[in-house]
């Protein structure tokens, strides 16, 4: 197993000069960046930047095509992920590796080779125990990853590493996906990892207030290259923002005024069940104008995925009334509710909002292949397809070597990018955007803000579904905390207050807000 023998402080792992290029980009270009043992080291960049290229490597998924790797002082060359697990690294992904039918302990040992030919469930269930006393995770090991939240599912994999023999303990943005209350946990967990002599803590995230929170030292990457390698006690919100972009960057958001038109969307008693067949949805009414952005905020889990399937024509509803326009549209499909106006940014743009395999031609005819402007004598018009996509990518900023290009190729904000245009392309009467700017950089974070803006100025409306808070307050013209299914309360924009929200959003009123 793993060979790491270094002191407290001492440099455990060194990368010299590590550069990787791909067709039409050079994703790491001559990077030097080393660990110390004990340390929680972050990693900011925008999406591209190539953080993720950088930590493929140290973990043997990817082989550079110049520079050298050190653990403890020594060369090593990893073949391949096996090699560097064999060396005591560990890699927890942004996008989960579990088998969702198997139970949490049949993930943490699959395929691991302690586990014989013949498996021992209970010296593994002991040993995995030690590990969750130790660094204080909370998991039953006999259910299904089908039914785990978010947080439960990054425990598995950190403990899958970490069965493996993991010291060196590679997080690719362990909390995009997370709650607040699983996001602290986890910190404490992560925390914990680096007070143990064994445990040597990259992380790499978007998030710059957990960055100055957890971390000891911050390396900035932009297009490929080291900006700049920090103590965390000398660096501010800002002062990295300015290092990732390159320029100011304007945390919040002014709202802008619109005045409001005629009635778009009109929700009445709606409720809706969970894939479980529990009730998650509640009974829930509201309306959007023109030129209005109705924020939802809430913890994840409270109804608010069910609420954008509903509205989206992808989830059948126990009862309620929708209207678009006027028009009932209850018991519309989702095709027919695009061709009335409807456009929907989903939360997960790898698996619902996009086709990975698919180039970006194809990925931007999904929203285009039913509108006869882009067909021609029966047939999808490609030409002119792919001159929408051209617009799209220059207007829009996509970074890719072309139309052409697969959309697995493109980093997430990018990703988010194409799909965003590619729905506020048709000007839609109305935009379900779905946790629009999770995962995204502060660049991306900041674009895909300002576009939806835009689009509130041409009077679109929008459903604004977000798990952060200072966006939903800073964006809406009105905010709804919802709570287990039902909304605590309606808000303008205006009266708004971060801690009454905050806890409405945990179903609790403050004294002055009862309603």
């Amino acid at each position: 197993m793993s060979q790491v023998k270094v002191e407290r402080g001492d440099t455990v792992l060194e990368a010299r000069g590590i550069t990787k290029r791909f067709p039409g980009v050079v994703a790491n270009d001559h990077i030097d960046f080393e660990i110390k043992a004990g340390e929680i080291h972050a990693i900011l960049g925008e999406n591209g930047a190539g953080k993720t290229t950088l930590m493929k490597i140290l973990f043997g998924e990817y082989q550079p095509d110049e520079g050298e790797i050190y653990i403890a002082g020594k060369p090593v060359n990893f073949r391949s992920c096996l090699d560097a697990i064999d060396r005591g690294i560990g890699m927890v992904h942004q996008h989960r590796k579990l088998v969702p039918a198997h139970s949490v302990i049949e993930n943490i040992i699959l395929g691991h080779p302690r586990a014989g030919k013949i498996l021992n469930i209970k010296r593994a269930e002991n040993e995995i125990n030690e590990l969750c006393q130790k660094y204080g995770f909370n998991i039953d090991l006999k259910a299904k990853v089908w039914q785990l939240s978010e947080g439960e599912k990054q425990i598995v994999e950190i403990l899958k590493a970490l069965y493996r023999g993991a010291e060196i303990l590679i997080l690719d943005e362990p909390t995009s996906a997370l709650a607040p209350t699983e996001t602290e946990k986890l910190l404490e967990s992560i925390e914990a990892m680096a007070k143990d002599d064994l445990s040597i803590v990259p992380f790499i995230t978007h998030k710059l207030a957990i960055v100055l929170a957890i971390s000891d030292r911050v390396t900035v990457l932009r297009r490929g290259k080291v900006v700049s390698t920090v103590d965390t006690t000398e660096a501010t919100e800002r002062s990295l923002a300015m290092e990732m972009v390159g320029r100011e960057v304007i945390f919040r958001l002014k709202r802008t005024e619109v005045e409001k038109g005629e009635t778009i969307l009109e929700v009445e008693n709606l409720s809706a069940l969970s894939d479980k067949d529990i009730l998650a949805l509640n009974g829930v009414s509201f309306s959007i104008s023109e030129g209005e952005i109705f924020g939802i905020a809430g913890i994840a889990g409270n109804g608010q995925n069910e609420l954008v399937e509903v509205l989206a024509g992808l989830r059948d509803l126990e009862r309620g009334k929708i209207r678009l326009d006027g028009q009932d549209i209850t018991q519309k499909t989702a095709l027919e509710r695009w061709k009335l106006g409807i456009g929907y940014i989903p939360s997960d743009r790898i698996h619902v909002g996009s086709i990975a395999d698919f180039s970006l031609v194809e990925n931007t005819t999904m929203n285009y292949y039913f509108d006869g402007d882009y067909q021609l004598q029966g047939s999808l018009d490609y030409e002119k397809i792919r001159a929408l996509t051209e617009e799209i990518i220059a207007e829009y900023d996509v970074q890719t070597p072309g139309p052409e290009t697969t959309a697995k190729s493109l980093s997430g904000g990018n990703l988010q990018k194409l799909i965003l245009a590619r729905v506020l392309s048709r000007k839609p009467r109305l935009v379900i955007a779905h946790l629009p700017t999770q995962g995204l950089d502060i660049g991306a974070t900041e674009f895909v803000r300002n576009k939806l803006m835009e689009a509130k100025k041409d009077k679109t409306g929008i459903l604004l579904i977000s798990e952060d808070l200072d966006e939903v307050l800073s964006l809406s013209d009105r905010v709804a905390p919802i709570y287990e299914g039902k909304f605590m309360d309606i808000i303008p924009g205006e009266q708004v207050k971060r801690e009454s929200v905050g806890a409405m959003c945990a179903g609790i009123y403050l004294d002055e807000d009862e309603p």
